[in-house]
């Protein structure tokens, strides 16, 4: 197999009147899908897209999956933009692109055209036009599995977006991996929690399309109403959650699972940041027959490069592992250019067909990541710096130790901010906890979310879990700690407040 569209042939094929990507108004069946993607790669293949980017400026919709696999069908790759970001945001990722065509839905079409950034299509009309199987065929032959699928951008830490290029042989093998590993089939519906322009998405998706099964794009409005959500997944028959902690914590904070009928959950999977164990635990109480899985992988290795399947109980303080590298895929634990040993923290760096192709136009940003491997100097080898620390466990088991960016330094000590987030969520009615340091006044800070002020019992209870340099000065109850477009708790806007206390 060397490209993504030939899961959608196999799809379409055996199952072309099942439904395949639906929303809240609308059900696309594996046929539908087929047709239009057929629709939107000639349209686009008009506008000589072959190898070059084209910006998707789309709502979250059904449409988007035909949008994004009608580019590939020109034989081009896509970015998926957030339209609700700042104008001036999207602008600096479409410099960095400069995409061959904007391809808007109605809704965005005149917001889509204000950014002058490249000839604007419109998707309906894409669409509606005739395809022509012969233009299409040829692109496919042309096409080879290390062309990119897409470029999905993140936030650098020096503010600029950069764009993960990713190629169709990266997701063919990582899909493979996801679909056999937790048994996808196609009986398989997820509830798609994330957007399109966020990594944990490509799972959902490419996973759907493999094992020719359903993806339900969940309205995000429900994630303000817990109950509602749940009704809408047992309404919908999911069966299967691939969601950011965050999102399954709306449903535990508020003890939803005890208030309504169960979906038909089989599978729950999470990853995007650390998963609170006492959010977890409230969800294996409910579902003790389902799957549970800890994935860990950053958008460089395509979405996941370690996961840790859930197979005993685990303490409210007690940490979650990363597990073990995915399949055909390389973990290495780095030390000053060495192998860690068994127990010493290293850097967290991965290898193998997951790995992404680099940075988009980011030559400079892309050697500083994407390295040899210093442990195989024989021969070509690129790995990835994750920026990451991990270690290898007793248990044979990868834990993740945080940050190499975000270690704190206070007292003279090395602070992880997750190990004091873990202990302050180990107290019944703390929801949330994210631990910052306020470098201005040389104090570790912790946000804390709860329906009522623990200020009080939260103090006792780090000091019965944690040393004295690790204790918050200040703690600082909200009633709901932030969180950013893809459902993550935002630090970053969390990091602003801290000028603010006393």
């Amino acid at each position: 197999m060397r490209n993504l569209l030939e899961l959608l042939d196999a799809a379409a094929g055996r199952r072309p009147d099942a439904p395949a990507f639906c929303d809240e108004t609308c059900s696309l069946t594996w046929a539908r899908v087929k047709a239009g993607v057929d629709a939107v790669g000639t349209a686009l293949a008009a506008h000589r897209v072959q190898h070059r980017p084209v910006a998707l400026y789309l709502d979250r919709s059904a449409a988007c999956p035909v949008a994004m696999l009608g580019v590939l069908a020109a034989g081009g790759f896509y970015t998926v933009l957030d339209t609700s970001q700042p104008a001036e945001r999207i602008g600096r990722i479409l410099q960095r692109l400069q995409p061959a065509v904007i391809l808007a839905d109605k809704a965005n079409l005149d917001a889509a055209r204000a950014l002058n950034a490249a000839p604007v299509l419109e998707y309906e009309q894409a669409a509606a036009t005739a395809p022509d199987p012969a233009l299409l065929a040829a692109l496919r032959a042309q096409a080879i599995d290390t062309d990119l699928a897409y470029v999905l951008f993140t936030s650098g830490s020096t503010g600029e977006p950069k764009g993960v290029a990713i190629t169709h042989r990266n997701v063919l093998a990582y899909s493979e991996w996801a679909v056999r590993t937790f048994g996808f089939t196609q009986d398989t519906v997820f509830g798609g929690q994330t957007p399109f322009y966020f990594s944990m998405s490509v799972t959902d998706l490419f996973s759907t399309l493999r094992a020719a099964a359903r993806l339900e794009i969940l309205p995000r409005r429900l994630f303000s109403f817990p109950v509602p959500l749940l009704e809408y997944l047992t309404a919908r028959g999911v069966n299967t959650l691939y969601w950011v902690p965050t999102a399954l914590g709306i449903v535990s904070s508020w003890k939803a699972l005890d208030y309504t009928a169960l979906p038909p959950l089989t599978t729950i999977l999470f990853a995007g940041e650390v998963m609170p164990t006492p959010c977890m635990n409230y969800w294996r109480q409910h579902y003790p027959r389902a799957t549970f899985a800890n994935l860990y992988g950053p958008t460089e290795t395509t979405d996941i490069c370690a996961f840790y399947r859930v197979d005993r109980p685990f303490a409210d303080n007690e940490p979650l592992p990363i597990g073990r590298p995915c399949e055909n895929c390389g973990i290495l634990l780095l030390k000053d250019g060495r192998a860690a040993a068994p127990g010493e923290e290293g850097e967290l760096c991965a290898r193998g067909s997951f790995v992404a192709a680099g940075y988009y136009a980011m030559p400079d940003k892309t050697a500083e990541r994407f390295v040899q491997n210093p442990l195989q100097p024989n021969y070509p080898e690129t790995i990835y710096r994750t920026g990451d620390l991990a270690r290898l466990g007793p248990d044979g088991l990868l834990h993740y130790c945080g940050r190499m960016d975000s270690q704190i330094k206070h007292l003279g000590y090395r602070i992880e901010p997750g190990e004091v987030e873990t202990a302050a969520q180990s107290l019944p009615g703390v929801e949330a906890a994210v631990c910052l340091y306020d470098a201005d006044r040389a104090r570790l800070v912790l946000f804390y979310q709860s329906r009522r002020k623990l200020d009080e019992p939260l103090r006792q209870h780090l000091a019965e879990a944690l040393p004295a340099y690790m204790r918050p000065a200040v703690l600082c109850r909200l009633r709901s700690i932030p969180t950013n477009a893809n459902g993550k708790l935002d630090r970053t806007a969390l990091k602003a407040q801290l000028a603010q206390l006393k």
